[in-house]
């Protein structure tokens, strides 16, 4: 009997390209490939790329290198690009990075056996031309779903599968496989963006915005839950356009409730918010569903009024502090995040002052500051007005301080209070971690409790915060949970 083929997936990016790979594992083990955790154990290593800005393609670059030095020491034959870059520049990549065997598209994930099994074998399969994706589905977001079959739309893969490709875990499993056993995971609600932010080249490689059905979005997490996973992360490009295709813009808010009623799912996270398309009845669902955690990641991106012009954005400081005042008159501990970019073209000292106002008066749990650089694609690359490399870095710097010290006061505000930590890794001599319900996966912090006496990965446990580290939380297990003593329930 021939010995299995052996595949590695190694993701780079965001956790929409963590639930892309699950799917190419899902294909792959269905049609026989056997997955292995490290590459060098792999007979193919894919690499599941991320094109976003330089240093994530830097980083992408680095991880194919890295993939193929194995061939010279491992059990590696062939290295495979996947993901964001490999669709965005195909051919391109292939003449530049020959140490790739093999640049797939999006439109290959569907042959993903067949195309691995090509390269394995010293075939070579053209990598892909890339072209605009936006221009694959209708103008008219009610016309796309009769579209959708007929574009590769990564991460939506269909449920119901039939018999011989389904999991043996019944007909409702997703065409997708966990690579890993955290206690969470990430449920992809859409694909594409409508949106036109002159710095983002996204929409042209992810394609226009279309919605998974909900029928999909709940099948896959029940699967989930059978995984045993606790906490659900919903990601796209845009959740708050989520149902625009389907014919009800408000599809969020009832979702969102069934979703938290799947048996075993102890947490559901809705990430990538629109701030100019938040509405009440959203945020009502946000700030008062049980197990809907009170999280708002708000993608501001500046808070000057003619920085986000030049941006396509829409908003100013006053209207986001309002929006976030809404927010916590419901839910006063609601965590809230975003982005910002500094020294875009044209930026002015005062739209900088803005902005630190902005940030002052916000209390964001968690910010992330980039300095502005050309992305070739996009309007704000044509721009003339750029500032000097050097001014970039030194806002980039001045802001970032202020962040990091804003982000720990905030975490000393929630000193006093009571949080529930999703327990998700325990360690003899690391300790025991978790998250709240304001920290999301890998960007927001986490917790450390102070006792793990019966506590396991996947635990939900109330704590008292008692300190901060930074960002990080100090919890103390209340009395009546694991971990807990009779001093914390005082």
């Amino acid at each position: 009997m021939p010995e299995r083929r052996t595949v590695a997936l190694v993701t780079l990016g965001c956790a929409r390209n963590e639930v892309d790979s699950e799917e190419l594992a899902g294909r792959l083990e269905a049609d026989g490939w056997q997955l292995v955790e490290d590459a060098a154990d792999a007979d193919v290593a894919v690499v599941n790329t991320c094109g976003f800005v330089d240093a994530a393609k830097k980083d992408s670059v680095d991880a194919l290198l890295e993939a193929n030095d194995l061939k010279d020491h491992g059990r590696t034959q062939a290295v495979v690009a996947v993901g964001c870059m490999a669709e965005r520049y195909g051919k391109e990549l292939a003449e530049a990075l020959p140490e790739a065997d093999g640049v797939l598209g999006f439109d290959d994930y569907a042959d993903i056996s067949d195309r691995l099994q090509t390269i394995l074998s010293g075939g070579i399969h053209a990598a892909h031309t890339p072209r605009d994706r936006r221009k694959l589905l209708p103008i008219s977001p009610a016309e796309r779903q009769e579209s959708a079959a007929e574009v590769a739309l990564p991460g939506h893969a269909p449920t119901d599968l039939p018999d011989g490709l389904a999991p043996a875990s019944g007909p409702r499993a997703p065409l997708r496989r966990r690579l890993d056993g955290a206690p969470v995971a990430s449920v992809k609600l859409a694909s594409g963006c409508d949106r036109r932010c002159t710095f983002c080249a996204i929409p042209s490689f992810r394609g226009s915005f279309i919605s998974r059905r909900p029928s999909d979005v709940l099948n896959e997490t029940r699967w989930l839950a059978e995984q045993g996973v606790k906490e659900i992360m919903l990601v796209s490009e845009n959740n708050t356009s989520y149902g625009k295709d389907l014919g009800d813009i408000r599809l969020l808010e009832s979702l969102l409730p069934e979703l938290a009623e799947v048996d075993g799912i102890e947490r559901v996270r809705v990430s990538y918010l629109q701030p100019a398309e938040m509405r009440p009845g959203l945020i009502d669902v946000l700030t008062s569903t049980p197990k809907v955690a009170p999280y708002f990641d708000l993608s501001f991106q500046h808070s000057a009024p003619g920085v986000l012009r030049a941006m396509r954005r829409f908003g100013d400081t006053d209207r986001f502090l309002e929006l976030l005042d809404t927010i916590r008159s419901k839910a006063p501990e609601a965590g809230v995040r975003s982005n910002f970019i500094v020294g875009f073209p044209g930026e002015s000292e005062a739209d900088l002052a803005e902005l630190e106002r902005f940030l002052t008066g916000a209390r964001l749990d968690a910010i992330g500051v980039f300095g502005y650089s050309d992305e070739e694609g996009t309007e704000a690359a044509t721009y003339d007005n750029k500032l000097d490399e050097d001014v970039v870095a030194e806002r980039l710097a001045r802001v970032s301080r202020l962040a990091e010290e804003l982000v720990s006061q905030r975490a000393e505000e929630r000193v006093g209070s009571t949080v529930r930590v999703l327990v998700e890794s325990v360690d003899d001599e690391e300790g025991v971690y978790g998250r709240a319900a304001h920290q999301a996966p890998e960007t927001d912090g986490q917790v450390l409790l102070t006792s793990g006496a019966g506590l396991s990965v996947g635990r939900m446990v109330e704590a008292k915060v008692v300190g901060t580290e930074g960002v990080d939380l100090v919890a103390e297990p209340l009395a009546g949970h694991p971990g807990g003593s009779e001093e914390a329930g005082r």
